[in-house]
């Protein structure tokens, strides 16, 4: 791919750094995000083990010749790994061998593998990272007036949020694809739909070797997306689909929802646990999340027309879409996104956490309208926490579809996810 057409992405930072601390970098994530192109961009050797003839040509050196295998200038790129899965105790034994030489190999992966007894952990040798889709910032959706590094270092932001409802609904359907990026609305949006397609009649068929039935699969994921951005429990979602398939038990539904986080196309976000000696007992159910919320959107069959029309569905994709990109941001930052409801209901939607201890706070409102509430839940929690005992929130926020970005009297960040960024 030509540098012009690349979109740079936040997670080549932490490529980067592993490649010279790491003998192999391993990148993962769902199909379509974007992995190999990225991860060419550090290579030297290429293997693309989804092309059949080189498969077959590399899995015969794999039993007979690992030279032959490992054979080229490094790093040395194995797209797709698991397609050969005994690539990982070779690599780790080369790189024991080379005494930990960093930067030797690169493997990209849309799957997970099979657990294997027999397969070392590669703790020392390896350093796994997970690549999603791309945030707004990251597709130049979102000017990035607002940073939340300013917000953790207690600096007031304004910005303008440039996206209209029309242009955000239309980059919830689009979803953070980087092949979409560039092509015409029409084209754009098909793609998710694409995705769901391939999805149940290729890949599910191949994750573990377990004749699944594409009809069954679509009726689960549509429930998942019904349920999105919601703590539905598996329950839930065995009684929205049951109705339709009299023979679903929890286990085979299990087996389902597992195959699908195998694919990276179920990315559910834990619970956020502040104090295990706080007097609040906290609820640990995960909140249903996909990976991208265009892929909701399109197991559920819907358009722009139709989520303009209803509101409901549209806060709830919204908030999928704003912790793709928390969740991004997070990583970018060197933390991680979580959720918070108490014994007493009190909700947060998002803990934004770093490594240092430092946190967040934020709500998710598509409409300016919600502010008001937003505000009141967020100052509860706040007091919540330094009366249990807890460090308070870094930072409270409101992000929002609509509106400026500007730091309230209270000093509440109110920040449209159209000026979002690092």
């Amino acid at each position: 791919m030509e540098d012009f057409k690349y979109i740079p992405r936040l997670i080549e930072h932490e490529i980067e750094k592993y490649i010279h601390s790491t003998g192999c970098v391993v990148i993962e994530g769902p199909k379509w995000c974007g992995k190999s192109t990225t991860a060419e961009r550090f290579a030297k050797t290429i293997r693309k083990l989804q092309d059949p003839v080189i498969f077959r040509q590399f899995e015969l050196y794999s039993r007979i010749e690992r030279g032959l295998l490992l054979s080229g200038e490094k790093p040395i790129l194995f797209d797709e790994w698991q397609k050969i899965p005994d690539l990982w105790d070779i690599i780790r034994l080369t790189i024991d061998e080379a005494h930990g030489k960093c930067g030797q190999f690169i493997l990209t992966g849309s799957t997970k593998p099979q657990d294997d007894i027999n397969r070392h952990s590669g703790v020392g040798r390896f350093a796994k990272i997970t690549m999603h889709s791309l945030s707004l910032w990251e597709s130049g959706d979102s000017n990035g007036s607002v940073s939340l590094t300013d917000m953790f270092n207690n600096i007031k932001v304004f910005g303008t949020n440039d996206l209209s409802l029309e242009r955000l609904i239309f980059l919830l359907c689009r979803g953070g694809w980087p092949g979409t990026v560039c092509q015409n609305t029409e084209d754009a949006l098909l793609a998710p739909s694409n995705y769901i397609e391939s999805l149940l009649n290729e890949d599910l068929l191949h994750v573990d070797n377990i004749n699944r039935n594409p009809n069954r699969a679509m009726r689960i994921l549509k429930s998942y997306a019904r349920n999105i951005s919601t703590l539905a429990t598996n329950i839930t979602i065995q009684k929205d689909t049951i109705s339709k398939d009299e023979t679903l038990d929890i286990n085979t539904l299990s087996s389902y929802l597992n195959a699908f986080r195998r694919l990276y196309v179920i990315e559910d976000i834990p619970a956020w646990t502040p104090n295990i000696r706080g007097r609040t007992t906290i609820r640990n159910s995960p909140k249903k999340q996909l990976t991208d919320p265009s892929l909701a959107v399109a197991a559920l069959a819907l358009t722009p027309e139709k989520l303009i029309q209803d509101m409901e569905t549209l806060g709830f994709l919204f908030e999928s879409l704003c912790e793709r990109d928390l969740r991004i941001y997070a990583r970018y930052l060197g933390g991680s996104i979580f959720h918070y409801h108490d014994a007493n209901n009190l909700e947060i939607d998002t803990i934004l956490e770093l490594k240092d201890g430092r946190y967040g706070a934020i709500e998710i409102k598509l409409s300016d309208k919600q502010i008001t509430q937003a505000t009141d839940n967020l100052l509860k929690f706040s007091k919540k926490m330094i009366n249990d005992g807890t460090v308070p929130p870094a930072f409270l926020m409101i992000l929002t579809g609509m509106s400026y970005s500007y730091t309230t009297n209270e000093g509440i960040y109110v920040v449209g996810i159209g000026c979002l960024k690092t």
